[in-house]
């Protein structure tokens, strides 16, 4: 079975077949036991044991691991494809304020003030796990502010960009 599964910012492509994983294409031994009447999940991948606590959410599901939280959005190829024949799910908004969506580090910068922008362009890298995360665009339009700098540590929700929609 495939799935999307999006954590935080960044998306994912996972197929499951039986104890083997593909991720983005690359074969992982993968197992996930729940313990019983608790949020807690034990998680090994390729032999390294992980211990997280996973919780349902309004829009998916919260992983606490290691004193760090993201959200986290699992759906089958089924799913995806009526969200997208039908729209549902999409954002439809041309622009606006542009959150973080993980608490995280402000890696770089890629746009300016003034600097026009499409829907989904990035515009600033959070680095959050040791990962780098682009943060993009909702919708196409004008970049009007700047609100963190290259290095600034930013909380999730914090306001990192503002884009003006198109007219």
């Amino acid at each position: 079975m495939k799935y999307t599964v999006t954590v935080g910012s960044r998306t994912i492509e996972i197929e499951v077949r039986g104890d083997t994983i593909l991720v983005d294409g690359e074969a992982i031994a993968a197992h996930l036991t729940s313990v019983p009447q608790t949020p807690l999940r034990h998680l090994r991948l390729d032999g390294r044991a992980r211990t997280m606590a996973m919780e349902r959410a309004d829009d998916g599901w919260t992983v606490q691991w290691r004193g760090e939280t993201w959200p986290v959005t699992v759906l089958d190829e089924r799913t995806r494809t009526l969200r997208e024949l039908t729209g549902q799910g999409m954002r439809t908004d041309a622009g606006g304020s542009v959150k973080a969506p993980m608490p995280g580090l402000v890696l770089r910068l890629e746009v300016e003030v003034g600097q026009r922008v499409e829907a989904g362009a990035g515009v600033v890298v959070l680095e959050a796990m040791k990962m780098e995360n682009e943060i993009k665009s909702p919708g196409a339009g004008t970049v009007t502010a700047i609100h963190v700098k290259t290095g600034q540590a930013v909380d999730k929700g914090s306001v990192l960009v503002e884009v003006e929609p198109e007219a």
